[in-house]
């Protein structure tokens, strides 16, 4: 499975680095989730669909509908 990491932060002029700042991981854990050597928690998963206001199931390539889910709860991180 290929995830649309790097996708999504390229369209969003965003480093990797900021993205590991904004998880709480260094910036090699985050290049493994782009390059598929590593598989993000369900945790990340939520934050960076949080963070790129699409769902989980957009970035893990289930759907190319972007828009997120209604959300029933806050996410705080």
């Amino acid at each position: 499975m290929r995830l649309r990491l790097r996708e999504l932060r390229e369209d969003n002029d965003k480093k990797q680095q900021e993205l590991a700042e904004y998880l709480g991981c260094c910036q090699q854990t985050y290049s493994r989730y782009e390059n598929g050597k590593a598989q993000p928690s369900l945790e990340v998963m939520e934050a960076l669909s949080v963070f790129y206001r699409v769902s989980v199931d957009y970035l893990m390539g289930l759907t190319d509908d972007s828009r997120p889910y209604e959300r029933s709860r806050k996410i705080e991180l």
